[in-house]
């Protein structure tokens, strides 16, 4: 698993597949990761949990494509 302490406000978060799917607003305790609204599209925060992250590094890269995130995530 990737080093989720690195994980900070305002990063991208990209599926595995390349595609920016959102931008982190915080840490939703130890396990989940709130995402921005303002570029979810849809106007609501939307949350992606920590073991769907595959590395930390300028950006958050996730494990699952974009289709699987945006048919999983939790939101608001």
């Amino acid at each position: 698993m990737a080093n989720v302490a690195n994980i900070v406000e305002h990063m991208e978060v990209v599926s595995s597949d390349g595609k920016h799917v959102g931008t982190v607003d915080h840490m939703e305790g130890e396990d989940m990761i709130k995402l921005t609204r303002e570029d979810s599209g849809d106007g609501h925060h939307h949350f992606i949990p920590v073991d769907w992250v595959s590395d930390v590094g300028d950006t958050v890269r996730l494990g699952k494509s974009s289709s699987e995130v945006f048919s999983q995530w939790g939101h608001e």
